[in-house]
């Protein structure tokens, strides 16, 4: 293999140019302050894993598709997860910027394909978010009507969410989504070092009402409830795969913060492994209670957990675990709202969109503006939509830059093999193919409606790219890559060295 020829090797032409991976990787500093530890980050991946998943898609899996073999689908979707997770390791470790799928695309396939990457993260991300928050507020109404406190009409949910027989307002919003939405965009914002502290207490609060489920319900597993274990035959459990997959990544997010880690190369890596690691456990030993408690014909879907420990007298501990359902899934948003500022910072600090967006606040060192703009935007969505049609705004681009990874890092391992890596993804090429092949399938069970409105971002996306974002790259203009101008006190016009007072 010959030597490399500089920084510029293979930086491709036109719409495939390429970030320079040696450029990338000793970028200087810019405006975002490394204050992230392994423990922090690997508290970041686990609350970005763990949230509504385990505490309401195990349970409606068991109930309708799988029976007790949903422990089967959280395992195979672990496996497959872990193929991407593994190829997310790999990258972090050798470029640590921020990013995440967006930087290593662009660096390894080239500008147009990292610029799509990052434009359907930046939906996905925020749409998450939406989702998230208007599960939250479900919750919050249900435990509000335990106290037989009702909120006014207008701001119990989304337009066209009233009960049958219930007249449509013409005024009408998810308040409490809308709040919290905000409340994380203004978390998000206090600094990471702050931000991040705030996480890792919650991620402690949930990881800790977890084992206080797994240790209590063991107690109450009666073995018959196993008897029937594939009731919906193998393909049941591969069905409910393809469902709870969507519970098993959060790692992605969390990566967009290497350039905020203490040592991105070496503990991102570790904080990617760990936190996929410690969320498996802690599912699976779920699902064995779980459905060892009750036979699944009889769980409930909405609330799996809180009906279980309610059938066998502890319903005191069912009340618990609705009220810590909620805080615990804060986490998420947390993780994901922080992932979608960070791609678009990235990107814009690329140049491929307006530099005014990257720009950092000049203290706490974080993208304010991209972040309120993002933290507004999940904000509207939730708000304005029902649960169902925010979700049809997820999962499609998250698929697709498990895609773009796992085919990046075998490319770049045969081309560049000489590169420093912290870590190396094992069984290559065999592990990223597992993990492209079984995206590819969950990108099949997605509806038409999914497809479409896939279609109509990507078109406005390639507007974009081909009206502003190709001239204004960084690449385009000649200057460094992966370092751009920003240096966490610029004004807003881009000029260098003028302290932003907007922020």
């Amino acid at each position: 293999m010959s030597a490399p020829r500089g920084p510029n090797l293979g930086s491709g032409t036109g719409i495939f140019r390429r970030k320079p991976i040696e450029t990338i990787e000793h970028a200087g500093e810019t405006g975002l302050q490394r204050t992230l530890g392994l423990r922090q980050l690997t508290a970041i991946g686990v609350g970005g894993i763990i949230g509504a998943g385990i505490f309401s898609l195990a349970g409606a899996v068991a109930n309708k598709t799988a029976g007790p073999a949903v422990l089967i689908s959280f395992l195979i979707a672990g496996i497959a997860s872990a193929a991407a997770a593994f190829s997310y390791a790999e990258f972090a470790g050798l470029i640590p910027r921020a990013g995440s799928a967006y930087t290593y695309g662009y660096a390894v396939l080239g500008e147009i394909v990292g610029w799509f990457i990052g434009w359907d993260l930046l939906l996905e991300y925020t749409a998450i978010v939406s989702v998230v928050a208007i599960g939250i507020s479900g919750y919050f109404n249900d435990l509000l009507g335990f106290l037989h406190v009702s909120l006014p009409h207008w701001m119990s949910g989304a337009p066209g969410t009233e009960p049958a027989g219930v007249e449509s307002g013409s005024y009408k919003i998810n308040l409490f989504a809308v709040l919290l939405c905000l409340l994380i965009a203004f978390i998000l914002n206090q600094g990471m070092k702050n931000a991040a502290r705030f996480e890792t207490l919650l991620v402690y609060l949930k990881v800790g009402l977890v084992l206080l489920v797994i240790v209590v319900g063991a107690f109450h597993i009666q073995s018959g409830n196993y008897s029937n274990f594939f009731p919906f035959g193998l393909s049941g459990a591969f069905t409910g795969a393809a469902t709870v997959f969507f519970a098993v990544f959060g790692y992605d997010a969390m990566s967009t913060a290497a350039e905020e880690s203490q040592d991105s190369q070496k503990h991102m890596p570790k904080a990617i492994i760990y936190s996929l690691a410690i969320s498996m456990v802690l599912y699976v030993l779920a699902c064995l209670v779980l459905t060892g408690m009750v036979k699944y014909t009889d769980i409930n879907p909405e609330a799996a957990f809180s009906s279980a420990f309610a059938k066998v007298g502890l319903g005191w501990l069912g009340a618990i675990i609705a009220v810590g359902a909620i805080i615990g899934i804060l986490t998420v948003l947390f993780t994901f709202l922080m992932g979608a500022t960070r791609v678009g910072y990235s990107m814009s600090r690329d140049g491929l969109l307006p530099k005014w967006f990257a720009k950092t606040h000049p203290v706490r060192k974080v993208p304010s503006r991209i972040t309120w703009i993002l933290g507004g935007a999940s904000a509207l969505i939730a708000g304005l939509l029902p649960i169902g049609e925010a979700a049809e705004l997820t999962n499609i681009g998250i698929l697709l830059a498990f895609v773009v990874v796992c085919i990046a890092v075998i490319v770049l391992r045969y081309k560049r093999p000489e590169l420093p890596r912290t870590f190396k993804t094992p069984g290559m090429p065999v592990v990223p193919i597992i993990g492209v092949i079984f995206s590819i399938w969950l990108i099949t069970f997605l509806k038409p409606e999914t497809w479409l409105r896939f279609a109509i971002w990507f078109l406005i996306g390639m507007a974009i790219y081909f009206s502003y974002s190709k001239r204004h790259s960084a690449m385009e203009r000649g200057e460094s890559a992966g370092s751009g101008p920003d240096s966490g006190s610029d004004s807003g016009d881009g000029e260098p060295g003028v302290k932003s007072t907007s922020d």
